[in-house]
Parts: C-alpha cells; structure tokens; sequence
C-alpha cells in the first residue's frame, strides 16, 4: 500500500513539473511573439513566464482547492428549492423573470 501511494504521488509530481514546463514555455512563447509587437514590452525568460502564470493564477484563480467546493451556492439552492412548496417555487420565478427576464423550459419553447 505505502508503495502505491509512492508511485501515485511521483506521478503527479511528475505530471505537474510537465503540465509547469509546457504552459511556462506556451505562455513565453505567446508573450514573447504579441507584446514586444503590441506594446513594445519586453521579452521575458521562462522563468518570468512561469511566474505569470502563478501570478494569473492568484489574481483570476484563486487558490480554492478542491474543484467543486466553490459550488456549494448550487447545492445548497438545489436543497432550498426542494423544500418549497409549489406556490413558493411560482413566486420566486416571477421574482427572477421580473429581475432576470424569462427562463427555464418555458423560455426555449417558441412563442406563437
């Protein structure tokens, strides 16, 4: 089991040394070929790309962990929504076609 869990994570740390090379070396390449030309910036190393890459990643990413736990909003509407009563569910969708317009099935079916 302890070797599983070994070879398990040399793979990752192996996948994500690949996955940091090639995105490092595409982000170089991109900034190095339009920003010189767009803006007259300055060429950049991979180094520096590899650090814009982190920096995207903290200022448009975040740093959120576990894909799916930002979702939660969902989950727990789906939970609300269950807990309403037919009349309550009408109710909250003229409030969102009144704020949002329409949506839903009956907002894909054509009108005559």
């Amino acid at each position: 089991m302890k070797r599983y869990r070994f070879v398990r994570g040399l793979k990752f740390v192996l996948f994500a040394a690949l996955f940091v090379t090639v995105f490092g070396f595409v982000v170089m390449s991109l900034w190095n070929w339009l920003m010189p030309v767009l803006f007259g910036w300055h060429l950049i190393n991979f180094w520096q790309a590899v650090g814009v890459l982190v920096l995207s990643k903290i200022l448009f990413g975040g740093f959120r962990g576990h894909p799916g736990r930002h979702l939660y909003w969902r989950r727990r509407m789906m939970e609300r929504w269950e807990q309403m009563t037919p009349e309550e569910r009408e109710k909250f969708r003229q409030g969102m076609r009144g704020r949002c317009g329409p949506f839903g099935p009956a907002a894909a079916e054509p009108k005559a």
